[in-house]
This record gives C-alpha cells, structure tokens and sequence, in this order.
C-alpha cells in the first residue's frame, strides 16, 4: 500500500522539480542573452514577477548595449503592470533621464507621473503623493505640449488639485472644530488665496468670519477691538461676495455683534 502512494508521489514531485528547473536553470545559466530572452517571453506572458527578476540580474550586464534601453523600459513597465508604483516611478524617470533622445520618452515621463498618481491617497490622508503627480504631469505637459496625452494629463491634475483643496478645507474645519482659532483663520485665508476659484469659497468665507469672530470673543481684552474690527472686515467681504446667501443674515449678526462689542469696550 504504501509503495503504491510512493510512486505517484514521486512522480509529482519529479513534475514539479522539473517545472521548476527550467525556470532556476535559466536564472542560474549565467547567460545573459539566454536570461534576456526568457525574461521577455514572461514579461510578454505576463509573468512580471519572474520577468522582474530575470531583467534585475541582467541590467549591468546590457549597460552599453542597444538592447539596454528595450530591457530598461520593460523592467519599468513591467513594475507598472505589476502594481509597484514606488518602484515603476523610480525606474520611468530614470529612464526619462538616461534615454534623452530616446522615442519612448515621452511614455516613460507620462508612466511616471501616473506611477504618482497612482500613489495618491483619499484627501484626508498625507498627500505628498498627490504633490508629486502635479509636478510630475506638469514636466510632462511642458515637455511634450503636443502630446496626445497632454489633454488627460491636464484632467488628472484637475482632479489632484480638486483633492488638495478639499484636504485644505478639511484641515481649516479640524482647527475650527479643535478651537484652534488663529490657525484655522491662517489656514482659511491660504486656501482662498491659493484657490481663489474654489468651489468651496463660501463655506470657506463663511467660516473665515465665523472663527474670527470666536477668535476676537476668547482673546484678552487688550486685542479685542483690533480683532473685531478684523471680524467685520470679513463679515463685509462675505455680504459683498455673498449678499443671497443662506449664511448671510448669521454673518450679519456677527458684524452687529462686534459693533456692540467695541462699542462697550470704548465706553467702558
């Protein structure tokens, strides 16, 4: 019985030696044409994995060569399709830098750029990333302003600076909310002047006169009037830009609010 188990046990086991070995006999050949040649018979499988690693021993060996620019490109693509953004921007740009005159150029810094993007977080998370593939699209777009890509490449920067917007109004409401006053008033004023099209510009108006007119409230009595006056300075700017609004008639109340309040801090 148990000689009957082992035999088709052991032929498994052969099968997959066998299966095995072609691939190690390659990676251990020390043959880098032989190893060039199956890495880009995976790659074209679509077995990155086993491509990246093969690719991986022969780069040093290629340097030089005219099949060093197909091998680089694929290595970093082949990182790209395999969802190692880190590492496919990491190679794209470096390609972009060594192949200067090279016709996949152009598609290297456009996969580096998307390489970032692709790293691009939710809005409430850090985003570095998000940075990084603005600038990225951007070398692209005035590297190769007659791309074919240029157009989507502009929509992705869009929806970037969309997220960085909504992160910026995030923070400036986390201030408000924690009753960091200064800050989120810091921090309002930056958003609007960095997004002076936002659509959020209301909201931000809004809260802008609401945290400055809490900021003038707690400070010392000795800041007090210059703060209520620096209140209805952005109550007057919100009416002005905003008279129909839904917030107006409360932004009204803080300007007459301050006036009562200076006016009791004069007599007094």
């Amino acid at each position: 019985m148990i000689r009957k188990l082992y035999f088709p046990f052991l032929i498994l086991v052969i099968l997959i030696s066998a299966c095995k070995s072609e691939f190690e006999k390659v990676r251990t050949s020390n043959d880098p044409d032989l190893i060039y040649e199956k890495a880009n018979a995976l790659y074209e499988e679509g077995d990155y994995n086993k491509a990246i690693l093969l690719y991986e021993l022969i780069i040093p060996a290629y340097r030089g060569r005219s099949e060093a620019e197909t091998l680089n490109y694929k290595f970093a693509q082949a990182h790209y399709n395999n969802r190692s953004y880190i590492l496919s921007s990491h190679y794209f740009k470096t390609f972009a830098d060594t192949y200067t005159t090279s016709p996949r150029r152009e598609e290297a810094l456009y996969l580096y750029a998307m390489s970032e993007y692709q790293q691009s977080p939710k809005f409430k998370l850090d985003q570095t990333n998000s940075n990084k593939a603005i600038e990225a699209f951007q070398m692209f777009v005035n590297t190769y302003p007659n791309s074919d890509r240029v157009d989507n490449a502009n929509q992705i920067m869009d929806q970037l600076r969309d997220k960085l917007e909504e992160k910026a109004f995030a923070t400036c409401e986390l201030y408000y909310n924690l009753k960091n006053y200064s800050s989120a008033i810091q921090s309002l004023e930056n958003l609007l002047k960095d997004y002076p099209g936002s659509e959020q510009a209301e909201d931000a108006l809004f809260l802008l006169a609401k945290a400055s007119y809490e900021w003038a409230n707690k400070s010392i009595y000795t800041r007090q009037e210059e703060r209520y006056n620096l209140t209805m300075e952005k109550c007057d700017l919100f009416i002005k830009r905003y008279p129909e609004s839904e917030y107006t008639d409360k932004v009204i109340d803080y300007k007459n609010n301050c006036l009562k309040a200076i006016n009791s801090l004069t007599n007094g």
